[in-house]
This record gives C-alpha cells, sequence and structure tokens, in this order.
C-alpha cells in the first residue's frame, strides 16, 4: 500500500479561500457606509415624522404649533416646540450634535387642515437632505437641491 504525502493547497482550495476574503470584505464595506449621510437620512426621516405628530396634535386640539430651532448653553441646535398640550413632549434634542438646520422662519404646523408649504434644510458636512411639504400632504424627506 502507497501512502501518498500531499504537498501545498489545490487550486480549488485556494479559489474558496479568496471568494470567502471577498464576499467578507464586500460585507464590511456595505456594512460601513458613511456615517454622516446615514446620519443626516435617519434625522431628516426622524424630523419629518415629529412635524407630521405635531401637525395632528395642533388640528386636534385646535391649537397653533410652532416649531423653531434653537441653541442651547453649549451652542448646540435643539429644537422648540410650542402651544402642544401633549402629557408626552415631542423630543428637542437632535440625535447627532453635528446636524445643522437651515430655515427662514418658524414653522406653523396647525390647526387648519391645510398649512402653507414649508420646507427645512438639514445637513451634516457636506450632505444636505430637505424635509418638506407643500401645505396638504404630510412631510417628505428630499435630496437637497
Amino acid at each position: 500500500m502507497a501512502i501518498k504525502l500531499s504537498r501545498g493547497f489545490t487550486l480549488l482550495e485556494l479559489l474558496v479561500v479568496i471568494a470567502i476574503i471577498a464576499l467578507g470584505t464586500a460585507g464590511v464595506s456595505l456594512a460601513m457606509r458613511d456615517s454622516g449621510q446615514t446620519s443626516l437620512e435617519r434625522e431628516a426621516l426622524r424630523l419629518s415624522a415629529l412635524l407630521d405628530a405635531a401637525r395632528s396634535q395642533s388640528r386636534a386640539s385646535g391649537v397653533v404649533v410652532t416649531w423653531t430651532v434653537a441653541q442651547d448653553s453649549q451652542n448646540q441646535p435643539v429644537m422648540r416646540w410650542s402651544g402642544l398640550r401633549s402629557k408626552e413632549p415631542l423630543p428637542t434634542t437632535w440625535l447627532d450634535a453635528q446636524t445643522q438646520v437651515q430655515m427662514n422662519q418658524p414653522l406653523v404646523l396647525g390647526p387648519d387642515p391645510v398649512i402653507a408649504p414649508q420646507r427645512v434644510r438639514l445637513t451634516h458636512g457636506q450632505e444636505s437632505r430637505d424635509v418638506v411639504t407643500d401645505g396638504v400632504g404630510a412631510f417628505a424627506v428630499e435630496k437637497a437641491r
């Protein structure tokens, strides 16, 4: 009986290892998206939902609700809500302290069913998103032009 000694790896084994490394690298690169872009998108979607919630509360209570942004004691932007009469107040802080807000005037969110068209621009580094409504529909997130 002859004993065959094997030395080295076969081409198939090397190809399998390379394929596994390629899949792992692709997975890591997809998981590590630009954090500024991801953070900005999350902030914009959150703000859209908060503005719609405040608008609904305004319509339900018949009270004018306004939203604006101010600076806190550490010079960070914070949300200011006025007119809300909810037992659970809406958040006033941003998820990411580097989020910057550009707006011309406070947003008036009701109580009328139709409000003026509104636009708020959020920026984070070089990225920008607009949170907009035409005054009839819900707030939506758009890539800034």
